[in-house]
């Protein structure tokens, strides 16, 4: 078992304590003046950047910095140092829950519900529970509320901390998110030096009592387990991160995702693939100069994906030079504007279908008079945003029944006829169990949009 913290302490942007909390009594409020002097000994210094910080005298410093307060802890054990900074990020989530926004002000005006919060956040050194909407069930802000004898709520003594117990709702849903990101980057050759992607499984619950979920995912280690085929079906999935719902014995046994869930919105699963991504939307850029005094760009942005799909909010920043006026833009499609302020012409196109091409072509005036040898120019890159609903990159799908796409525009369609539309990771089933034996509803979205999408062409 990992080692226990021997205090908390929260200080403000000088290193003087606002809150200490100790929890195991070998160690003093000097521990927090020794360890801000070792930070300004090691200002400038590379090795500042770690989040931990070792004392010659035995003690193990483990901090994070949000906006002017220093969270730290100290401990003699040997601690598992990511699960300790993961609970300082969590304790400034359940702050911010509390006053809003996490500042020295702000501690300083509610040091009761602070000692109160760090004394149910962490009992003698270990990690308790973290959930906001749970503690703020029985640790209110309001002295007039804390008069009145509060219970403590199920979720704080059994093991689904994230959950309170006699949750009802008249009409049963799950509503799952599916969301990639692409992250791109190509060289003036056209070739892609990176490109991955990086995914999110969003989910919104409202569910009654204590539902089991099960969700499967087209995972190649899983169907390769089962003996199935999976040429073009399966996908490998790279630096997993899960809600603390999910129950990890059980995803490392037989790589099923089997939890109960939180009641509202939450962050389920967060996935990247190392993979080749073709670009979604090529640009091509040519730009060409006339006596100094006028240029010319003609952009083309072609689409490359199917022409089932179509491409949202697409917007295309081409940068120009800084000293660039009077510009004349023309376009095929959407609409395009010169953006001084960002040095770059933005070209928006409301809707993209796919296989299709489009043309920009823009004309600026440049100042008549310029140095011989001037400053090289600095080349900065095209930038692209997008989304594009019910499609993934990734090739992840969700199956589920009953089985339901969220778009009150979009025509109601067989299932199977869905799936040749969206599917392309796969959640290959979504099962909610519950002992009353309701029927929920899940809902299911595909969203894939850009990330860092950049093309240096120019």
């Amino acid at each position: 078992m990992a080692g226990a913290v021997s205090a908390l302490f929260l200080l403000d942007i000088k290193g003087r304590v606002l809150v200490w909390r100790d929890y195991r009594g070998d160690v003093s409020a000097l521990q927090a003046e020794r360890f801000f002097t070792k930070l300004l000994d090691k200002e400038g210094d590379a090795e500042v950047h770690s989040p931990v910080v070792y004392d010659d005298a035995g003690v193990t410093y483990m901090f994070i910095q949000h906006n002017n307060v220093f969270l730290l802890t100290a401990a003699r054990q040997n601690c598992n140092a990511a699960s300790i900074l993961l609970f300082l990020h969590r304790v400034v989530d359940v702050f911010k829950h509390y006053f809003e926004e996490l500042e020295e002000e702000s501690l300083r005006d509610n040091f009761v519900v602070v000692y109160e919060l760090l004394d149910e956040m962490m009992d003698f050194g270990y990690p308790q529970y973290t959930e906001a909407k749970i503690l703020s069930e029985f640790i209110k802000t309001d002295a007039y509320r804390m008069e009145v004898s509060q219970r403590p709520p199920m979720a704080v003594t059994n093991a689904v901390s994230w959950r309170s117990e006699g949750i009802r709702y008249k009409k049963n849903e799950v509503f799952l998110d599916v969301v990639e990101s692409v992250n791109i980057l190509v060289n003036s050759n056209g070739q892609i030096v990176r490109s991955d992607v990086v995914g999110a499984l969003k989910m919104r619950t409202y569910l009654s009592g204590m539902p089991e979920c099960k969700l499967g995912l087209n995972d190649r280690v899983l169907l390769e387990a089962q003996g199935r085929a999976t040429k073009g079906k399966a996908i490998d999935l790279d630096d997993i991160k899960f809600h603390q719902c999910v129950r990890l014995a059980r995803f490392e046994n037989d790589r099923t995702i089997s939890f109960i869930p939180p009641d509202g919105s939450f962050d389920l699963m967060t996935y990247r693939l190392s993979t080749q991504v073709k670009p979604l939307i090529w640009v091509e850029a040519q730009i060409e100069k006339h006596s100094r005094s006028r240029i010319e760009l003609m952009v083309k942005a072609r689409s490359q994906f199917k022409e089932r799909s179509t491409a949202t909010n697409v917007e295309i920043e081409v940068p120009v030079p800084s000293d660039a006026t009077n510009p004349n833009i023309r376009t095929s499609m959407g609409s395009a504007a010169y953006a001084p302020e960002r040095d770059a012409m933005v070209w928006k196109v409301k809707s993209f279908p796919g296989g299709k091409e489009y043309m920009c072509r823009a004309e600026f005036s440049l100042p008549s008079i310029t140095a011989e040898e001037g400053v090289p120019e600095k080349k900065a890159p095209i930038r692209v945003k997008f989304e594009i609903p019910y499609f993934t990159v990734s090739g992840i799908q969700v199956i589920c029944w009953p089985f339901a796409v969220c778009d009150s525009n979009i025509p109601s369609r067989p299932i199977t006829e869905w799936f040749a539309i969206l599917c392309t990771v796969q959640v290959r089933y979504l099962k909610i169990i519950e002992k009353s034996g309701y029927q929920a509803l899940p809902w299911v979205r595909y969203i894939t949009m850009a990330g860092e999408y950049e093309l240096r062409l120019i």
